[in-house]
């Protein structure tokens, strides 16, 4: 398999992989169980989810460790595993899907405030994203995703600790719940301006709201001058409740086709986030031919 780079420049577009968390809901996790939990309770699962994503046609898979930086396991049953924790999910990905198709390292935010809206120091946030990444590169990991971040500061933590560590590709992509705007009020001009200066392989937005507000965020991109790769994974649609339970109302076909129409006004990296099955991503293939 070709390194992410030589991906990007090889393909008009890459695809990457859907939900994690929603999936292994459809697979049995019990509610209020993390999903890292199961890199170690139920690792054949995680497995078996990499696997239907690279069957589907996904290019990469993002590795089980969303919410697997120290910070954010400090007060649940993974507290003081996270090198372990990621260095393991790292594996399997990699067990699972095999050398051709790529693995990324997923890294969410810690889930705090930065200070002085929170409790978050910059030493803290960098500590724990060094040791977060290390552990993945460890693990053998093609690229790194800083993925669903809402504030700036965090973000640029996170990245500065990545480049603590190590040169492989990385990504950051945020979370714009608000429409076009992440909670805490960047736009996607705001984001590549703050971020022009690392050296990023793409940048984007996973997860917000619709995707209608994913077309626009699209359009807002690229109409900022951007000078690197896209990177686009949104939700099926926003989720509603139905019978009592959560429910993502964009079906495989209609999710493809609207994603595809991403890849086809310049995003160079697409997938789904939450909502998002093997079964969309295989829908999303053959849109993409």
């Amino acid at each position: 398999m070709p390194s992410f780079t030589d991906l990007l420049a090889q393909r008009d577009v890459v695809l990457a992989d859907g939900a994690t968390g929603t999936n292994y809901q459809d697979m049995g996790m019990e509610p209020g169980v993390a999903p890292e939990e199961w890199v170690f309770d139920a690792p054949q699962n995680v497995a078996a989810l990499h696997s239907r994503f690279a069957e589907a046609g996904s290019d990469l898979v993002l590795t089980c460790t969303f919410g697997a930086s120290a910070v954010r396991l400090q007060d649940g049953p993974l507290a003081g595993q996270a090198a372990e924790l990621n260095r393991r999910a790292a594996e399997i990905a990699r067990d699972a899907v095999g050398p051709d198709v790529l693995v990324a390292g997923s890294m969410g935010p810690t889930g705090q405030l930065v200070e002085p809206l929170g409790p978050l120091t910059k030493d803290e946030c960098v500590a724990a994203f060094r040791e977060q990444a290390r552990a993945l590169v460890d693990g053998g990991v093609d690229l790194l995703v800083l993925e669903t971040f809402f504030a700036l500061e965090e973000a640029l933590w996170a990245a500065e600790a990545v480049r603590e560590v190590t040169s492989l590709p990385l990504v950051i992509s945020f979370s714009f719940d608000q429409g076009t705007k992440t909670m805490m009020g960047l736009s996607p001009s705001d984001v590549l301006t703050a971020t022009e200066s690392l050296d990023l392989a793409a940048v984007g937005a996973n997860c917000g709201r619709s995707l209608a507000d994913t077309a626009q965020l699209v359009r807002e991109f690229l109409d900022a001058s951007l000078r690197t790769a896209l990177w686009v994974k949104p939700n099926a649609g926003v989720p509603e409740v139905r019978d009592g339970a959560v429910v993502y109302p964009e079906d495989p076909e209609s999710f493809s086709e609207q994603v595809a129409q991403f890849a086809g006004r310049g995003a160079k990296i697409v997938g789904g986030c939450c909502g998002s099955t093997p079964a969309h991503l295989a829908a999303l293939a053959r849109a993409l031919n």
